[in-house]
């Protein structure tokens, strides 16, 4: 199945995770493919895999907005325009409103929530030229609150907003914006937890199991195709039936 055949699409944090799997299949589909991300040595691994014409690694801070137009500025440079963003970076720090300190909570928020501004800030005036597309990489804990990750929760429900808001500012003038929302997914993040923790989130998921990065890059992908020329500012949860039994959402 090749859907994005020449198609200039710039993935945020594709250094592991979610990010690489979504680079992947990105590039399998026949995009070009920018890989963004502040560890160079990640990214150059994951670039490796691909098509070395068709893939770019490029440093990145996407909280810093003079990286992040360099970034944009560099991807058009190479490449001459582009078609999809997907904003997919992103850190996850537990703790209350008096468990973190100012500073980390507000670590947290320019990863989640300003990174994701300024990269769709700096890439809209392209996206608009392409007629291209957004996803969000939000998450469950955006539709619904959850413990001990306060930070994260507003970040996301931030992001979950945002894109409703984007959808309705530039649907009319071409731009599709959408997001996923994942619940667990077996991440370098979320592997730390050991597995007890582990079992007791998918003990909570109806599907019994957390996602793969692969299952959700599958989501982006869709939500980035023609097949989903007509989904415009929906929050799509990717979280095995949690949301949909009323259970308590987790973080991706």
């Amino acid at each position: 199945m090749i859907r994005f055949e020449d198609k200039v699409v710039i993935v945020t944090g594709a250094g592991s995770g979610i990010g690489e799997a979504t680079a992947k299949r990105f590039s399998q589909e026949g995009a070009i493919v920018v890989l963004t991300g502040r560890n160079t040595d990640k990214l150059k691994r994951v670039c490796s895999e691909l098509p070395s014409s068709k893939a770019l690694v490029i440093q990145t801070d996407v909280t810093d907005r003079e990286s992040t137009k360099n970034m944009v500025d560099e991807t058009v440079r190479h490449f001459g325009g582009i078609d999809i963003l997907v904003n997919n970076a992103g850190m996850y720090r537990a703790g209350d409103l008096l468990s973190l300190s100012l500073e980390e909570g507000d670590q947290v928020l320019a990863i989640n929530l300003n990174g994701v501004t300024n990269c769709s800030y700096f890439a809209l005036p392209y996206l608009l030229k392409s007629k291209g597309c957004i996803v969000n990489n939000a998450s469950v804990s955006g539709l619904g609150a959850d413990w001990a990750g306060l930070h994260y929760c507003v970040a996301k429900g931030a992001v979950v907003n945002l894109t409703r808001a984007m959808a309705l500012d530039y649907g009319s003038r071409g731009i599709r914006v959408n997001s996923v929302c994942p619940s667990l997914v077996l991440t370098s993040m979320t592997e730390r937890f050991g597995d007890e923790i582990l079992h007791q989130f998918n003990d909570r998921i109806p599907l019994q199991r957390a996602a793969t990065p692969a299952e959700v890059a599958a989501a982006i992908t869709f939500l980035a195709s023609e097949d989903a020329s007509f989904i415009n500012g929906v929050n799509l949860p990717i979280d095995g039936g949690v949301t949909a039994s009323n259970g308590q959402p987790h973080f991706n």
